[in-house]
């Protein structure tokens, strides 16, 4: 079992590599509402403006090297200034049998 501090700093490694937010592969996001660690979860809050976009189907999480951390594949209408919420949780992988 991986100690909790451990877990801990993991996150607080994936935290200091996260530069910004990319949508759809062209629209940049590097201003973030709330960017925080707690215990082994990250979490981040952003604002999308209408302006910019207005359907996001890939939310990439990149470094200030243009590096990839995360991609999801998602479905989200933009109609007016919203607020997204993105987390990622460190946690042990339990080892599967068979």
């Amino acid at each position: 079992m991986i100690e909790k501090s451990f877990l801990g700093d993991i996150a607080t490694y994936t935290f200091n590599r996260i530069a910004k937010i990319v949508l759809n592969d062209t629209v940049e996001i590097k201003d973030f509402v709330i960017k925080e660690v707690t215990e082994s979860t990250v979490g981040m809050q952003y604002i999308v403006p209408v302006k910019s976009i207005s359907l996001i189907t890939k939310i990439d999480i990149k470094d200030s090297n243009n590096k990839l951390i995360t991609s999801n594949n998602v479905y989200v209408p933009i109609y007016s200034d919203t607020l997204l919420l993105e987390t990622i949780n460190v946690r042990e992988a339990l080892k599967q049998n068979g």
